[in-house]
């Protein structure tokens, strides 16, 4: 019938229109790779949803993909040599409210800041159906551009959520956890997940205004690991093998973990840069200092005795972070805070 006909002709319509986009790439000398994602493109049939789509899905694969390792470490107590405070293993329940509110973080803020991003990059210059990729070799510096315009974005909006109104309306909530692990890297209010998250889409936002050279798939590499890098510094574990052993400026767990017990000093994300310059690692540095004092002195003590003096410097760094937030918040007056 003539109803048949017309949606027939509109389904032939539309895989003209898809395969159109491909009309002059040779398929043999694409990748497996390229090839697929051509296939994802011709298969949705509208590049904004397919790349929405696809960017959204990434994300809480990567996410919650990262964060699952964490999980089962955590329920392993073989792996408690290496927890950087050890007395403090996230519950199930824990768990399972930092999921609740992550999720909701991410349907809320971050899929309709995923699904505009594209078409805003793609207006100023990005690419993201098209094929073939960009080489490793244009895609490389380009990720190091936005691990260091992040960097430094995160340390200065970092800084500025620990100040008054901005900690105890916002802040706050990411620093329930003193000894974070790895779900709660996104675990924050609505709205500072809006404002950091502008330091990991306006580095190529801003690429894209200066060069109008960039591939989505190297946008996707660069989130992904910044996704791992987030997560793996609230991790709670510092092994022989992290990657801050292997490059000296990187900030890893070790670094990050200092700041959610101390509350004050390490600022920044990924490198420690920021925080050397500026002079916000100064408390920390002294918390190394006197971990390592402290094991050379007791090194032949009891290992029930090491643990117990490694209980009560972290209490005591724990104490003194609970007495600045309180500051910082407003809780008590300036007099009443003795820091060391």
């Amino acid at each position: 019938n003539a109803t048949a006909v017309a949606a027939a002709a509109a389904a032939h319509a539309s895989q003209l229109s898809s395969q159109s986009l491909y009309a002059n790439i040779d398929f043999t000398k694409l990748s497996w790779l390229e090839q697929m994602w051509a296939a994802w493109y011709i298969w949705i049939d509208n590049p904004v949803i397919a790349t929405g789509l696809m960017s959204f899905l990434l994300h809480e694969i990567v996410y919650f993909g990262r964060s699952i390792p964490w999980i089962i470490i955590d329920a392993i107590p073989y792996f408690r040599r290496w927890k950087l405070q050890p007395n403090k293993i996230p519950t199930p329940q824990e768990q399972w409210e930092c999921t609740k509110m992550v999720l909701f973080s991410h349907f809320t803020i971050e899929l309709p800041a995923i699904w505009l991003f594209h078409p805003m990059a793609e207006h100023l210059g990005m690419t993201t159906w098209q094929v073939p990729f960009p080489s490793w070799q244009t895609m490389l510096p380009q990720i190091a551009i936005f691990f260091v315009f992040e960097d430094i974005f995160h340390y200065f909006a970092h800084q500025a959520l620990h100040i008054g109104v901005l900690y105890k309306h916002i802040h706050k909530l990411h620093h329930k956890y003193s000894a974070p692990f790895g779900l709660a890297a996104e675990y924050a209010h609505p709205a500072e997940v809006f404002i950091l998250g502008t330091g990991t889409i306006a580095g190529p936002i801003l690429y894209c205004w200066f060069t109008r050279n960039l591939h989505i798939l190297t946008v996707y590499i660069w989130i992904t690991l910044r996704l791992f890098q987030a997560i793996d510094a609230h991790s709670g574990y510092d092994f022989p093998w992290s990657l801050q052993h292997i490059i000296p400026f990187w900030s890893g767990a070790e670094h990050h973990d200092f700041h959610h017990m101390a509350f004050t000093n390490n600022f920044s994300t990924s490198f420690r840069w920021c925080d050397r310059i500026f002079g916000t690692d100064d408390k920390y540095r002294e918390y190394r200092a006197r971990i390592s004092a402290q094991k050379a002195a007791m090194k032949n003590k009891s290992k029930a005795e090491r643990e117990e003096a490694e209980r009560n410097l972290i209490a005591e760094i724990e104490a003194e972070g609970q007495r600045a937030e309180a500051l910082a918040e407003g809780s008590i007056a300036p007099k009443t805070v003795k820091v060391q």
